[in-house]
């Protein structure tokens, strides 16, 4: 059941440098990108997405690109007797920066979005920690680790089951993933 549909214009305007770090890790990784290409062609179900890409990065892509609001979902109504499956597709196919930043925290974003640094996962998985014992506060988060807010806010846009929720960290629930 592919449904291809006719591209719209639609322009992802980005108003908070921290928007950038979802983008960037979207079209650095060849498989997240393969993802976007074809969810820009027509509608696909998570299932589907595997099919042509493998099991092991769909749901991660699927969680930046929805953290990043780079695509959008509806019901796909099933065959009778079967059960409805969540069915995605890219949103934008323009895209527009209206922000400015210091160059820092320009660098800190590339820098998250980019690296497979040892250090910035082990902080990852500190903060991860610091939030199961309740330490949600990005502020609080930032002074503990020795790093600016956008840090945290930008390894948020990065990891598939952190968010951001007004002032506060939190994990990701799996079916919000």
């Amino acid at each position: 059941m592919d449904r291809v549909f006719a591209v719209t214009g639609h322009i992802r305007i980005l108003n908070d440098p921290i928007e950038l770090v979802s983008l960037l890790v979207t079209f650095h990784d060849v498989r997240y990108k393969q993802i976007y290409d074809l969810l820009n062609r027509s509608w696909m179900t998570e299932e589907e997405l595997e099919k042509a890409v493998g099991e092991d990065c769909v749901a991660d892509c699927l969680a930046v690109l929805k953290k990043g609001n780079l695509v959008e979902e509806q019901w796909r109504m099933p065959e009778p007797g079967s059960t409805p499956a969540r069915e995605y597709r890219a949103m934008y196919t323009r895209f527009r920066a209206n922000f400015q930043c210091n160059m820092t925290d320009l660098g800190e974003l590339i820098h998250i979005a980019f690296s497979d640094d040892e250090d910035l996962a082990r902080m990852v998985d500190r903060i991860e920690d610091e939030i199961r014992r309740g330490n949600t506060s990005i502020n609080d988060l930032g002074r503990k680790f020795g790093v600016s807010q956008i840090v945290i806010r930008g390894l948020a846009k990065r990891i598939p089951y952190l968010d951001v929720k007004g002032q506060s960290m939190v994990l990701l629930p799996h079916d919000e993933r």
